[in-house]
């Protein structure tokens, strides 16, 4: 096993101690960019909770008074709770599945296929990695020594 943890030698094995290294942090970086774009991106849903109810509806979740201000609160609250680290995996998973719609609806039923959809693939991909991993030891989870 090298440095970097893995059973196969690496072509340049002195870059063995920096992968090992820099690991936890790289989690943590990425980590902490995604909670801060979900913040950024439900910041103007958290403002006007109701303004989805349209296209809630649109995509069949009725009624949209309810599943609007869930998807504001999901995607900011969720983004806040990833940033820090706190609940990692509940606040990776509930986002995840708001992505997962977002991929039916942008290549499903607004018609864009890949291109259309391929954000919201990357998004649910990079969630669902926090949902299997959790956080690393830079997360409030890991200060209060529990986590899902």
């Amino acid at each position: 096993m090298n440095a970097n943890g893995n059973s196969r030698p690496l072509i340049i094995p002195a870059l063995g101690n920096i992968y090992h290294n820099l690991g936890e942090l790289s989690e943590t970086i990425l980590r902490v960019i995604a909670g801060v774009a979900l913040i950024v991106h439900g910041s103007g849903k958290i403002v006007n909770p109701f303004g989805a109810t349209g296209m809630v509806e649109g995509l069949g979740f009725y009624p949209g008074v309810f599943w609007s201000p869930l998807l504001s609160v999901t995607e900011f609250v969720g983004g806040i709770l990833l940033t820090i680290g706190l609940f990692t995996r509940p606040a990776a998973f509930a986002t995840m599945i708001i992505l997962a719609v977002t991929i039916y609806f942008h290549g499903i039923v607004q018609g864009q296929g890949w291109s259309g959809s391929e954000k919201s693939i990357l998004w649910t991909a990079i969630l669902f990695f926090f949902v299997i991993r959790g956080a690393s030891s830079h997360s409030v989870d890991a200060r209060i020594g529990k986590e899902f």
